[in-house]
């Protein structure tokens, strides 16, 4: 393929390859060619031209195939535009006189087709240049177009539409021509050519005036002739070309009518003309012989086509003029559905009801905005009211003459569905933005809508029920007062039929609305319906005028109760029980009484109530799942049972009452089959035969003479063979008028009216209205689903019998009939093959198999291709349940055999169908033998070019094939690839199928694969090219399937690919698709964005931008009509969301938006910031906006931010029209996108960057790099963004503005403003906050918006940003009047949403005002611990300003409300401690709810006490601990004080102490609930809010006292907290963990010295030491020892933190010691320190028992964590570790005498164990050891266990050693520590203990400070060691006995004479040499003095001495001297040693 790549083609290789990989070889070549040309230099081309020229010219002879020959057209245009024009009219003149060749053999043809194809690429590139050429090629194009074929004549059509878009208007003399020679080619038997002209026609009605004029009326004729009997592609082609045409009439381009004079047509008569077609459809206009057509109806084709043009038409004219002409574009296609031609029979009326439909949501839907569609649901509103007024005057007209009325009646209903569904998919898509229409009293939209409930007819009735159920889902503060309203209405009304009918569908709708509102309704509201319902139901028999209506509607209402679920069904399930009792029969003997009675009438009214009874039944089962209990289900069996039986005396009461019961009973079948397929059928096994009986009749059509047909067949075929049913519709934006046109009965006819009960279901996805099909195909889709359920388990002789019954049904019936039966029978069988896989049964023994294998086989000949599919499902399935090796080979060869025998299409097509089902089933290893078989014999199909259906079916198989055969296809990978490559290169365009299926193959082909197309050998890369050259013609193809299939190759290529997918092609290429007007392309371009952007999200914007530069200067604009402005790729995609519908292509774009957001915003900030904020800005000014008071302000405080903005503004809207900004304001969908793109760039900024929440930091980084930008810098933007979305009409965008809100105070609220310092950035914005979240708290705010406001109420106040406290004031009273809500207690007069919401909303302002006591206590404590402040120095022009806030006022504000407050918290604490219990305890609930509950809403109400409970807990505890545990304040209760709200006094007979027992058990007990397990999804701060109230708790003394007395209780709350620290690792958890337990720790401590205290005085000082855990024998039990429990927790945080401590002792290598992070270090020195604690609790026996373990860890972690810092810092866990071993060295249990020995050899081996571990390195490598900390160590343990120690001489000999080791240091700061340490150790008191280590080292030190002399210190630390080793010397002299003191002085006083430098040398010394001469000197005069006698022995002895001495005297007088004139003495050393311990451990 390399080879390929060359400018000319290389034709020596070409000769060396094999003929078949010819053509791809050239087609590669043509490809490079193709991107070459362009970007190639001009002089180069020319060079080459000739040569070119003959190569390309040479090849259009060589007969190419379709892909090569557009190529290479292509590419001889591009030649000729580029490089010199001379040769290009012989080229032309070549290919015309190949055109007019008399040559019609098929092998010619190829060059013919490449000859048209090159005409018209070179008049499309070069137009004009071409000069007068044109004539002549245009008369040869039609010449020849009269002969060809049907390839020929489309790729003639083809070539004459590029003919005249390159040529334009020059070509005017031809165009009449074109057309008279063209058109009548519309009606052509071959669709592609039909297509072909449609566009062609397109093409020339740009230019030709006479198309939308003259010859209007012909060409929508001769449109409406070619849409008869029309595949989808002609539908597209011809509505585009008849809309445009129309358009075009309307409103003609302007130059074209500058040029003639045009008469323009006008609206009505466009209108007119369109309308004929939709009504006559293509019979022409037959003024006269009118009579001839009244019959014949117009064909589905036409009207569908003429649907999608009147979509083409307006979309052409644009939303402006929509919303200009609506009110004409309305009535119109209302008068359209209310003729009586549209409405012939009920299923055409529905028919065309679903195209009007269809008109108006296709268009109202996309090109309005959201103020637009709220005015065209003005217009429907007026266009039903009027209709309406109509309607009453019939009815209400008493005299006969409305005989013609009644016919306007009957039309009536259909406008009235179409109007009434458009205005509530209008609402509904407006959501809460539509509530200006509701207001609006001119409008009265609830009134006109409720009026057609009274309508005549159903349909009528039920559209305006559906209606309002919209208007309640759109605004669910409707709800409620809908659903009261139509009480009250069927209550007065109750005697008007009508009434009755309309009121109960309303009611039910709303009721079925309930579950998209999530504040839900009332509990009381499910009531008030059962006692309605319950009502009509008796009263039925009243009154025969009304009994069916009112039985109707009564089970109609309790159906719809069930859907509100089982919380509410649970209250009314005895009484519904009884009630379906009592509507069947109770006995046999009742069911033969009741045959006999009853008129036709009353046989109606009650197999109407059966109906209805079964119906509710249904919904009870499908909607509570959990109430269907055994009990349950037995109480319901006796109806069903009942009501099966009585299926079977029907048909005689039909005989003997009339055939108009029919439809009743087939209900009752309907209804029955229902619910037996929602129940487990071992629950009527009994009457399995005679259900099956019925079940058969049903789809065998047995009694019916109809030949109706099941809808269920698609749906059972799978998947992934639409391509061979055509079932790809589906996936069309025109599915919902498409579906009329498929074969099976009814299809696509859904309507409400079908099945009144669908109106409260679930819509089904992707359905707008829910559209039941006609009963009697629902009735047989109903038998089939249950046939499906049952057939699994009945018994196999059964099964045969009803195999053998099918057979013989289908060898009965003949023709029609027969196709009918087949297909029910076959869908039936589907469905109980595929429930046997479901349930993992087999078929059954071989005759089962036997007989189920010929009814299969016998259908794969079939000439229906749906059932052929079928067939092919089954067989495979069949192989799946049997799974039996030799079953599948039986079938496998009986395949092979019939296609090696077999020339006929059918059988061909089936059984390749067969081949590849038989490998999906059963996978790749069960039909592993049969592969190589399958292959050869499906590829030799697929070679077969004289019959494309045989190609396509063999394709397809083979694409299974390869798909289900995985790895074990890769052996037959090359040969599969060339034939796919060689067929997309033959394979004529037309035959799109065929295409399709070779898409398919090649992408199972790359899945094979798979990973291995990343390597380079030569065969992979070989396949790797092939399958990009695959996908390059499939995505030049011309029918949007193929290219889809193209790119999702693509797709998967770069999955395991990417470097070799040229992204800079494929993504321009996408961007194109997505404007392109098939759906499923749409679909495959953005969901390969999705995939592209997970990975490379930089690179596709950057090409997706670079399209629209191309745009903008390249020549072929013209292609790409493409809206990439500034905001690239983004903004289109943004674009996108306002227009698509469709779930998958939304969440995709979801996700695409989502990739780019992650890896780009940061980067590129202000560009993301921008698209959310002009999303957002579009809000639509409907009405009196909530907040525009507030925006006004807003935009004044922003003038001055204006200059920022200006530029960009100016940049937008430079050189653009109109066109290009997008038609309609972003819609609310949208825009809570963006705000959620908003949240995610915080958080994200957040991960990114710290600079980003610091404003200074930032404008320092933005100045060094201006590039860069970060989030703080657009605060302002965020808050203007998050303050437009909460304050929005769309309650969705109020929450996540909210939510915004939040995040931007949290992550802001500390970040300082620079220029003021003491002031925060968020302080200028206050205004802003305040007015976003003041609506939020408006009553007629929904709960759930005034929940989040209240947190982000709280966040706000808790911030600390307010610093003035009326501005604090501000949003705190917002809370205030929240709180007096709450207050109100549970009875609220006007409740809009279910009881939940209002807990909800209770729960959450209780949580605010929790959060902000909190923070108010938080405040209260820094300031108490904190210093007062200091006066401020007059430097600080800022003055007291600074902190205006006095630290309590946060609590002045809260104060007043605590005493309620904490009653109220209390209670919400109870609750919730109530609700947690487990399910088994639910007896002991209070039955009539809690304080904020009720108990019907009881499982809702637990999610809102879990989400604010916590935050609850804190603040309760809190205020108990300040208040003494409430102990006051009851007292004051108790006398009788006030209270609102919720009776919640505890009674006051209680003793205090009890209250704070029962108290302390409730806040316990919910912590230790909740610390248990917390899940995993419960937010962290859940964990620290439980944890700091436990802290709390454990601060006040009552609740230590308590939690100490009872031992349990303590080990309980440390093992639950050990739990959740193996669960959770964020270190605050952990360190609040041991925070708790040192707290507990340190209770008990206190609770035993009460006890020791106690007991001293009583039974003096020896029994008391006993007491403590441990006793006398020192044994601890776990579970009740709290310190073993202690120590287990302690043990685990210390192991985790620093594992080395587990490590096993055969670890004799040394290990460095480590450095851990803060928040390790905070942490282990926490668990030292409560660790050495310990022992306190115990007894000294105790004591033995943990000490050890103790005393190993504390040395393990000084051992570990002894690490030298930089700057000699101590580490907090070696300083814990220290102090641990000095408390526990300095315990009193040194004293006890039981415990002596063991007491002495713990002590020795602990420091045995120092002294180990500190031994020096010898390698000397070690150099981060801390020795200090070491020696510090060894020295505690002399000073504190002196006495254990004395006389043990290995320890002695260690611990000299080590201070040697020190001394002999070469680093100054550990000579100076181990000076200090030695010190002490000689000073002890203990004299034995300190001889010995004066005798040893003091030699040492003396010899070390006498080498000082020779080596002057350099340092101040040199300098310090020496003066503390002086020191050292000086206290040794100090301690000596008199008659010693001389010889000691001998030691000192020369070596401090030896440190005095010479009067000479002094001035030049350094600085610490100088040191040291003034520290020897000042110690001599010191020393002198003190021992006067000794001293002059000693300087007496040596005169040198003497005199340096005298010398340095002098000269300090001197110079002190000089000093004192110059300034006032000072201390010139300092008398303490600089440097101490940082922490003192002595």
């Amino acid at each position: 393929m390399e080879l390929a790549h060359s400018l000319l083609l290389n034709e020596e290789a070409l000769s060396h390859i094999t003929e078949a990989k010819r053509a791809v070889f050239i087609f590669e070549w043509l490809r490079f060619l193709d991107k070459v040309l362009i970007a190639a230099n001009k002089v180069d081309v020319k060079e080459k031209q000739k040569k070119l020229v003959e190569q390309l010219t040479g090849l259009i002879s060589s007969s190419p195939g379709p892909p090569t020959r557009k190529l290479l057209a292509k590419n001889l245009a591009v030649l000729y535009s580029i490089g010199d024009t001379f040769t290009v009219f012989q080229t032309l003149d070549k290919c015309n006189d190949i055109i007019k060749s008399k040559d019609d053999t098929p092998a010619y043809l190829p060059t013919k087709l490449a000859a048209v194809a090159c005409v018209g690429a070179f008049y499309e590139r070069m137009g004009r240049m071409l000069g007068s050429s044109f004539p002549e090629t245009i008369n040869n194009l039609l010449k020849a177009l009269k002969s060809a074929e049907s390839q020929g004549r489309g790729e003639i059509l083809l070539s004459l539409q590029k003919v005249l878009s390159g040529l334009g208007g020059a070509a005017a003399s031809c165009h009449r021509d074109i057309y008279k020679n063209a058109r009548s080619l519309l009606t052509d038997r071959s669709m592609a050519v039909r297509c072909a002209i449609a566009k062609c026609l397109l093409e020339l009605q740009n230019e030709a005036v006479f198309i939308w004029t003259t010859e209007l009326e012909n060409v929508a004729t001769l449109c409406f002739k070619a849409l008869e009997g029309s595949t989808y592609g002609v539908r597209v082609a011809v509505s585009t070309l008849l809309g445009t045409a129309m358009a075009t009439a309307l409103m003609p381009k302007q130059a074209t009518v500058m040029r003639q004079n045009v008469k323009r047509a006008t609206l009505e008569e466009v209108l007119e003309l369109m309308a004929t077609g939709f009504l006559r459809g293509g019979s022409g206009f037959l003024k006269s012989g009118g009579e001839m057509l009244k019959g014949a109806s117009v064909s589905r084709e036409v009207r569908v086509g003429v649907t999608q043009a009147y979509v083409v038409f307006v979309t052409t004219l644009g939303g402006q003029w929509l919303e200009r002409n609506f009110a004409v574009f309305l009535s119109h296609l209302l008068e359209l559905v209310a003729h009586p031609r549209a409405t012939q029979t009920h299923v055409e009326a529905v028919y065309s009801r679903r195209c009007v439909s269809f008109a108006l949501r296709a268009t109202l839907g996309g090109l309005l905005g959201e103020k637009a569609q709220i005015a065209a649901a003005k217009e429907i509103c007026l266009a039903i009211s009027k209709q309406m007024r109509a309607v009453e005057a019939v009815v209400n007209d008493p005299s006969g003459e409305n005989r013609t009325g009644a016919a306007d009646v009957s039309a009536s209903q259909h406008v009235m569905v179409c109007a009434l569904k458009e205005l509530g998919s209008l609402v509904q898509s407006l959501s809460a933005t539509a509530s200006p229409l509701i207001q609006e009293a001119s409008i009265g939209l609830l009134e006109t809508v409720t009026s057609v409930l009274l309508h005549p007819s159903m349909a009528a009735r039920l559209a305006a029920a559906w209606c309002l159920r919209s208007v309640a889902v759109a605004l669910p503060y409707q709800l409620t007062p809908l659903l009261e309203r139509c009480t009250e209405c069927i209550n007065n009304l109750k005697n008007s039929p009508e009434a009755v009918s309309g009121y109960s569908f309303a009611m039910a709708a709303l009721l079925g609305g309930v579950h998209q509102c999530p504040l839900g309704i009332p509990h009381s509201k499910g009531k008030m319906v059962v006692s309605i319902a319950e009502d009509l139901l008796r009263s039925a028999a009243q009154n025969s005028r009304l009994s069916l209506q009112r039985t109707q509607a009564g089970w109609l209402l309790l159906g719809a109760l069930m859907t509100l679920g089982p919380s509410l069904v649970r209250y009314h399930l005895p009484k519904m029980l009884l009630l379906w009792r009592n509507v069947f029969p109770r006995s046999q003997k009742e069911l033969e009484a009741e045959k006999a009675r009853g008129d036709s009438f009353s046989w109606q009214v009650m197999l109407e109530g059966r109906a209805g009874a079964l119906c509710a039944m249904r919904s009870f089962v499908a909607h509570c799942p959990e109430l269907l209990t055994e009990d349950v289900i037995r109480r319901l069996m006796t109806p069903i049972e009942c009501a099966m039986t009585m299926m079977s005396h029907v048909p005689a009461v039909i005989k003997v009452h009339g055939a108009h019961l029919k439809a009743s009973a087939a209900m009752v079948r309907l209804r029955l089959y229902d619910i037996l397929a929602l129940l487990p059928p071992k629950t009527y096994e009994g009457n399995f035969n005679a259900l099956l009986r019925e079940l058969v009749a049903e789809f065998t059509l047995t009694d019916n003479s109809a030949n109706t047909t099941t809808s269920l067949l698609r749906s059972l075929c799978h998947y992934d063979d639409s391509v061979l049913m055509g079932s790809w519709l589906q996936e069309t934006d025109h599915k919902s008028i498409e579906d009329q046109l498929q074969p099976n009965s009814a299809s696509g006819s859904g309507a409400l009216e079908h099945d009144p009960s669908s109106i409260y279901l679930r819509v089904p996805v992707g359905e707008a209205v829910p559209g039941p099909l006609p009963l009697g195909v629902s009735v047989i889709d109903a038998s089939v689903a249950l046939f499906g359920v049952v057939f699994p388990h009945v018994s196999f002789k059964h099964r045969l019998q009803m195999l053998d019954h099918f057979a013989e049904c289908i060898k009965q019936a003949k023709g029609v009939r027969q196709q009918a039966v087949q297909l029910n029978i076959f869908t039936a069988v589907l469905s109980a093959l595929k429930g046997l896989a479901e349930n993992k049964s087999s078929l059954g023994p071989e005759e089962v198999r036997k007989s189920a294998l010929a009814l299969v086989m016998g259908a794969l000949d079939n000439p229906n291709p749906i059932l052929r599919c079928a067939a092919g499902e089954a067989l495979g399935r069949m192989a799946q349940v049997v799974g039996e090796a030799s079953f599948i080979a039986r079938m496998a060869q009986h395949s092979f055999d019939k296609l090696k025998s077999a020339r006929d299409v059918v059988s061909r097509t089936g059984h390749s169908l067969a081949l590849g089902c038989l490998h999906r089933y059963v996978g790749g290893i069960g039909s592993g033998q049969h592969l190589k078989t399958s292959v050869s014999i499906l590829l030799a199909l697929a070679q077969d070019g004289t019959c494309h259906e045989v190609q396509t079916w063999a394709l397809h198989s083979l694409a299974l094939i390869v798909d289900s055969s995985g790895p074990m296809y890769r052996g037959y990978v090359e040969p599969t690839l060339s034939l796919v490559l060689t067929l997309l290169l033959t394979v004529p365009p037309s035959h799109t199928e065929v295409h399709q299926c070779l898409g398919r193959c090649l992408g199972a082909l790359i899945t094979t694969v798979g990973p291995e197309l990343q390597g380079n050998g030569g065969s992979i890369s070989t396949i790797r090219s092939s399958c990009l050259v695959g996908c390059a013609i499939m995505q030049d193809h011309s029918d949007s399937l193929v290219q889809a299939a193209a790119i999702s190759c693509l797709q998967q290529l770069h999955m395991f690919a990417p470097r070799h997918v040229n992204l800079s092609s494929l993504v321009p290429s996408l961007c194109v698709h997505l404007c392109s007007s098939h759906l499923l392309l749409r679909r495959a371009a953005v969901a390969c964005l999705r995939q592209l952007a997970q990975r490379e999200a930089a690179e596709v914007c950057e090409y997706a931008m670079s399209l629209a530069r191309r745009a903008g200067d390249g020549k072929d604009n013209n292609t790409i009509n493409l809206n990439i402005t500034e905001t690239g790729l983004e903004g289109v995609l943004f674009g996108m969301l306002d227009r698509e519908t469709d779930r998958k292509l939304c969440s995709d774009i979801h996700d695409t938006l989502g990739h780019m957001l992650s890896s780009l915003a940061v980067g590129k900030l202000p560009h993301w910031l921008k698209l959310c904020k002009d999303v957002l800005a579009a809000t639509t000014e409907v009405g009196g906006t909530v907040a525009s008071g507030g925006r006004r302000k807003e935009e004044d405080e922003d003038s001055e931010k204006k200059d920022e903005m200006d530029d960009d503004i100016m940049f937008t809207s430079l050189g653009q029209d109109d066109k290009s900004k997008p038609s309609v304001a972003p819609r609310w969908v949208t825009r809570v996108f963006a705000a959620d793109c908003l949240c995610r760039i915080i958080h994200l900024c957040e991960n990114a960057d710290k600079a980003h929440f610091d404003l200074a930091a930032a404008r320092v980084a933005k100045a060094k790099n201006p590039e860069g930008d970060f989030l703080v810098l657009h605060l302002c933007d965020l808050i203007r963004m998050a303050f437009m979305a909460a304050t929005d009409h769309s309650n969705q965008l109020r929450m996540v503005g909210l939510q915004a809100l939040e995040d931007i105070i949290k992550k802001f609220a500390a970040v300082p403003e620079p220029e003021f310092p003491g002031h925060v950035i968020l302080e200028q914005y206050q205004a802003n906050v305040g007015a976003a979240l003041r609506p939020a708290f408006s009553p007629d705010t929904p709960s759930d918006i005034t929940a989040k406001a209240c947190q982000v109420c709280s966040a706000w106040i808790g911030s600390g940003v307010v610093s003035d406290l009326n501005d604090l004031r501000r949003v705190h009273n917002l809370l205030v009047s929240s709180l007096d809500k709450v207050q109100a207690g549970k009875s609220s007069s006007s409740q809009l949403y279910s009881e939940s919401a209002t807990t909800m909303e209770k729960l959450a302002v209780l949580k605010a005002w929790a959060e902000v006591f909190v923070v108010a206590m938080k405040i209260k404590k820094e300031s108490q611990s904190r210093p007062a402040r200091p006066v401020q120095c007059d430097n600080e022009e800022v003055g007291d300003e600074v902190d205006v806030l006095p630290p309590d006022s946060l609590m002045t504000l809260v104060q007043p409300e605590l005493p309620s407050l904490s009653r109220l918290w209390l209670a919400v604490l109870r609750d919730y401690a109530l609700l947690t219990l487990p399910a088994e305890f639910s007896s002991q609930l209070p039955p009539e709810g809690g304080a904020f509950y009720t108990p019907e809403t009881i499982d809702t109400a637990r999610l809102h006490y879990r989400n604010s409970w916590a935050s609850i807990l804190h603040a309760e505890v809190l205020w108990l601990s300040s208040t003494g545990f409430g102990t006051a304040e009851d007292s004051v209760e108790g006398k009788g004080a006030p209270i609102k709200g919720p009776a919640l006094a505890p009674t006051p007979s209680k003793n205090p102490d009890d209250l704070v027992k029962d108290r302390l058990h409730l806040l316990l007990g919910i912590s230790i609930e909740f610390l248990c397990f917390p899940r995993a999804e419960e937010p962290i701060e859940d964990v620290m809010s439980c944890l700091h109230a436990l802290c709390t708790l454990l601060d006040s003394p009552s609740a230590r006292k308590h939690i100490a007395k009872d031992q349990l209780l303590a080990v309980e709350l440390l093992n639950v907290l050990h739990r959740l620290l193996l669960t959770r690792d964020p270190p605050s958890v952990q360190l609040q963990v041991t925070t708790v337990v040192q707290k507990t720790i340190r209770a008990a401590q206190e609770h035993l010295d009460h006890i020791r205290s106690s007991k001293t005085e009583e039974d003096g000082e020896d029994e008391v030491s006993v007491f403590g855990e441990g006793g006398d024998t020192g044994e601890l039990l776990p579970g009740k020892s709290l310190v073993f429990a202690a120590m287990e927790l302690l043990v685990f945080i210390l192991v985790r933190h620093l594992p080395q401590l587990n490590a096993k002792d055969t670890d004799t290598i040394r290990r460095k010691p480590q450095q851990l992070n803060d928040d390790s270090n905070r942490m282990v020195a926490a668990t030292v320190t409560v660790l050495s604690e310990l022992h306190s609790l115990c007894s000294p026996a105790g004591s033995m028992t943990i000490l050890p373990t103790v005393l190993f860890l504390i040395t393990g972690v000084l051992r570990e964590t002894a690490v030298k810092m930089s700057d000699s810092s101590v580490p907090p866990p070696v300083s814990a570790a220290l102090q641990g071993i000095k408390a526990i060295l300095s315990s009193p249990l040194a004293r006890a005498r039981k415990t002596g020995t063991q007491w002495s050899a713990l002590v020795r081996s602990s420091l045995a164990t120092v002294l180990e571990f500190s031994q020096p390195d010898v390698s000397g490598s070690e150099c981060s050891v801390d020795e200090v900390s070491l020696l510090t160590a060894v020295t505690l343990f002399l000073l504190s266990a002196s006495s254990e120690l004395i006389g043990v001489p290995v320890l002695q000999n260690g611990c000299i050693e080590r201070f040697r080791h020190g001394l002999n240091s070469a680093d100054p700061w550990i000579q100076a520590c181990c000076y200090q340490l030695l010190l002490s150790v000689f000073q002890h008191s203990c004299r034995s203990l300190s001889t010995p280590y004066i005798h040893t080292l003091a030699p040492v030190l003396v010899e070390k400070l006498k080498n000082i002399e020779h080596s002057r210190p350099n340092t101040p630390a040199e300098l310090q060691a020496v003066q503390e080793g002086v020191k050292v010397l000086e206290s040794l002299v100090a301690m000596g006995e008199e008659h010693n003191r001389v010889q000691l002085l001998a030691l000192l006083v020369p070596t401090l004479i030896s440190y005095l430098l010479d009067e000479t040398v002094l001035s030049s010394a350094s600085s610490s040499s100088k040191g040291l001469h003034e520290f020897a000197l000042q110690n001599l005069m010191h020393i002198g003095p003190l021992y006067p006698v000794a001293f002059k022995t000693v300087i007496g002895a040596a005169p040198e001495l003497k005199t340096r001495l005298e010398a340095a005297i002098r000269s300090s007088q001197a110079h002190s001297k000089a000093k004192t004139t110059a300034r006032p003495p000072q201390q010139t050393v300092q008398a303490s040693p600089t440097i101490k311990l940082k922490t003192s451990f002595f």
